[in-house]
């Protein structure tokens, strides 16, 4: 089935991890043997080949740098400016990854539309979509930026990643959105950028629904009901998404997905952290719902992380195929499953594109 991938950090992983996506998962693997310096080393899950074996053929993928205070003890820069120039080179990758025929870029209904039929056709290599979003705003330096951005082809933004930032207070900080907020939800609306309200913090986020009337969704978010931290959106947040027509991306960090992971103890095996805690997310999802018709895959694999930190039964990204069986097993419907690994967040997509 074709899988649509709500969030993967690609850029990222080329730039700030030195990982070549072109190669194999073998291969990264292999030269990252012995490396320490960031957790996750040699146990990648992501790369284009994966996921086309996998038949993930479209994606948000991300551009994400944090801008630090001074008194910030966040890993970041220390600018705006450089933040800036961060997302610039991470761009620069996305567009080198298209002179390779490796990747597409889609900015809007008509480019989509064309990616989806292609993916439709027995033609061998087909390029990955991607539709590029931004991970917290702290790199638009200015509420100008934002319009430059658009023109590059920004169609998602969250206003914050970790801890305090420049527009809004992300996780793990407690804060409102302020002034800046404000006007850069003005000007996201005004554009018609998708808003993507993972990781704002309980305050930031309801008074972005005050402040808010364009579309929304939560690119890489579970249900605090079943893992009670900030980081997952409660119940009344989830229908506040669904309210709004927004689409819920659940997220295959294990931590997000189990109440009893410690950070550089757990494993995967011994926690069993596996993709039945993301059908739970899902299954959850669609009670508040009372229909499968906002809730996808955001899976972030990948993101600050690897197969350490995943579900015991992903090894590469490929296997998010297994979750079309294991929702066939919990009696989803056809139908109902193709909403869940592509149609809702395609479908978001044609509703909010322009042409």
């Amino acid at each position: 089935m074709f899988i649509f991938d709500a969030h993967l950090d690609l850029s990222m992983n080329a730039m700030e991890w030195n990982r070549d996506l072109t190669w194999s998962i073998e291969e990264i693997r292999k030269s990252e043997q012995g490396l320490t310096d960031k957790p996750g080393r040699g146990n990648n899950t992501v790369t284009l080949d994966a996921m086309r074996k996998g038949n993930i053929g479209l994606c948000m993928a991300t551009q994400i740098a944090r801008y630090v205070h001074k008194d910030n003890t966040l890993p970041g820069w220390k600018s705006p400016q450089q933040a800036w120039a961060q997302t610039q080179g991470q761009l620069a990758w996305y567009k080198s990854m298209e002179d390779l025929g490796e990747m597409v870029q889609i900015t809007n209904r008509t480019q989509l539309d064309a990616h989806l039929e292609l993916w439709k056709s027995d033609e061998e290599k087909k390029p990955i979509g991607y539709v590029l979003s931004l991970e917290g705003a702290d790199s638009i330096v200015d509420i100008s930026y934002l319009q430059k951005s658009y023109d590059l082809g920004l169609r998602a933004i969250g206003p914050a990643h970790y801890g305090p930032g420049t527009y809004a207070h992300g996780t793990n900080s407690v804060g409102g959105i302020g002034t800046k907020g404000r006007e850069l939800l003005k000007e996201i609306q005004r554009l018609g950028i998708i808003l993507d309200v993972t990781h704002l913090c309980d305050l930031s986020f309801w008074e972005t629904m005050v402040n808010y009337d364009g579309p929304l969704w939560a690119s890489h978010n579970n249900c605090r009901a079943l893992v009670d931290h900030h980081r997952q959106f409660t119940d009344e947040q989830l229908k506040e998404i669904i309210a709004r027509k927004g689409v819920v991306g659940v997220v295959l960090d294990a931590w997000m997905m189990t109440p009893t992971w410690e950070r550089g103890v757990s494993t995967p095996e011994s926690t069993n952290v596996s993709l039945q805690q993301i059908l739970d997310n899902i299954d959850h999802i669609c009670q508040l719902a009372g229909n499968a018709d906002h809730v996808g895959i955001g899976s972030d694999l990948d993101g600050g992380f690897g197969k350490e930190q995943g579900p015991a039964d992903v090894d590469t990204i490929a296997d998010l195929q297994k979750i079309v069986g294991l929702l066939e097993n919990r009696g989803y419907a056809k139908a109902d499953i193709e909403k869940i690994m592509n149609g809702n967040f395609i479908n978001f997509l044609q509703r909010n594109l322009k042409k």
